[in-house]
């Protein structure tokens, strides 16, 4: 492993693409393949081991609270331990835990796997976040950020699809493996970023400073947002066989593309003009995307829910990361991006674990009912920005 070497400063230069930003892109982009392969997958496993959709919910939900509790010490050991050190630790949890899961026969020790995932989950995405954010030129963050996007993107586009195909012609411990050996290579193309340093704050930080207060409103929005992607993620594949409706490979695949169409334009957008530009279009596509996986009577529509999802998404969340990050001090942008990503997490959980028990009880249809209520919700707590000054 080469010896990642420190920085004085951030980026002062107008480009983008650095070999340093590349690296950070290629690393997020595997991690991210391992975990979105797990996603669609995770469930059927669940069941494999004898699991109800009460269970799944809770195992695919308890992961997003482990990362959810760390990320603000993560936040914090950013600026004091140093980028690489959070974002390496992270890696090396992420890669040995899931490719435990090959070796997991309860779910009891499932469930506690998926804690330590979380922890590490929780350390590396934090780390990457604030990574890319200290390469990125201030002038054009949103840009940047929205590149950086995409290399989750691009997972998000193969790996749900991928993920399911190869369940279904090799064995779990196989599919796990492979799952943790993305992980490692995400591991070795960090090894060599070079870091810059965090700025230590000027007075010790407070024992329960665990978020950074300009980034509460975004992140609160991303949260009734993030709700749906935790009944999307567990129990899509489920809903759709239940209906008989084949496809669900080309669901992901299809909002994955539409993620990455949204992400060429959204950054650039974002640094002309501003939220206001982005989150309402945004949100009530998302919000029809619902409505149309509530209702769901073949194949077209789901399609259809797909494409609007993604869009929506898409554009969505790069916004709201660097609305999150961009008025934050310069030694704080470590805990704004912990914030952003607590909330994120927080909305997967909740939708995951909430929406278990709600379909359990009323059937899978009023997971997206209540999805769409959800992004009303977010869409009712943004308007008042619309008329503010400074949002």
């Amino acid at each position: 492993m080469s010896q990642s070497i420190a920085k004085t400063g951030p980026n002062t230069s107008d480009k983008i693409w650095t070999r340093d930003f590349t690296l950070i892109c290629l690393a997020n982009f595997f991690i991210f393949l391992g975990f979105q392969m797990t996603l669609p997958t995770l469930p059927l496993f669940v069941e494999h081991l004898g699991g109800n959709d009460q269970l799944i919910g809770m195992i695919v939900g308890v992961f997003t609270f482990s990362a959810l509790l760390i990320r603000p010490y993560a936040g914090r050991i950013l600026e004091t331990k140093g980028r690489g050190f959070v974002f390496l630790l992270g890696l090396g949890i992420f890669v040995i835990s899931i490719g435990s899961y090959g070796f997991v026969a309860s779910l009891l020790f499932l469930f506690g796997m998926r804690l330590v995932q979380g922890v590490g989950w929780g350390f590396s995405t934090t780390a990457a976040g604030t990574i890319a954010t200290d390469l990125i030129p201030p002038r054009r963050r949103g840009e940047g950020m929205g590149y950086y996007g995409l290399s989750g993107s691009l997972a998000m586009a193969f790996g749900p699809s991928l993920g399911l195909f190869l369940v279904d012609t090799i064995s779990f411990t196989l599919f796990f493996g492979i799952c943790s050996i993305l992980g490692l290579f995400a591991f070795l193309l960090s090894a060599r970023i070079h870091y810059v340093k965090g700025q230590k704050p000027l007075v010790k930080p407070k024992r329960w400073d665990v978020y950074e207060k300009t980034a509460l409103k975004p992140s609160i929005l991303l949260f009734f947002i993030t709700v749906t992607f935790g009944g999307i993620a567990s129990f899509l594949p489920l809903y759709t066989a239940e209906k008989g409706i084949p496809g669900i490979q080309w669901y992901f695949f299809l909002y994955a593309m539409a993620v990455l169409l949204s992400r060429t334009f959204a950054g650039k957008l974002y640094d002309l003009k501003g939220h206001r530009f982005l989150f309402l279009p945004g949100a009530t596509m998302i919000f029809i995307a619902m409505l149309l996986l509530a209702w769901m009577p073949n194949s077209a529509i789901l399609y259809t829910a797909a494409v609007l999802y993604g869009l929506g998404f898409g554009s969505l969340q790069p916004a709201l990361q660097t609305w999150s990050i961009e008025n934050a001090p310069m030694n704080r942008k470590g805990m704004a991006n912990a914030t952003f990503f607590s909330f994120f997490d927080l909305g997967v959980g909740v939708g995951a674990i909430f929406f278990g028990q709600i379909g359990h009880a009323f059937g899978y249809l009023t997971i997206y009912i209540s999805s769409s209520i959800s992004v009303l919700i977010a869409i009712l707590i943004y308007l008042p920005s619309l008329w503010k000054k400074e949002a």
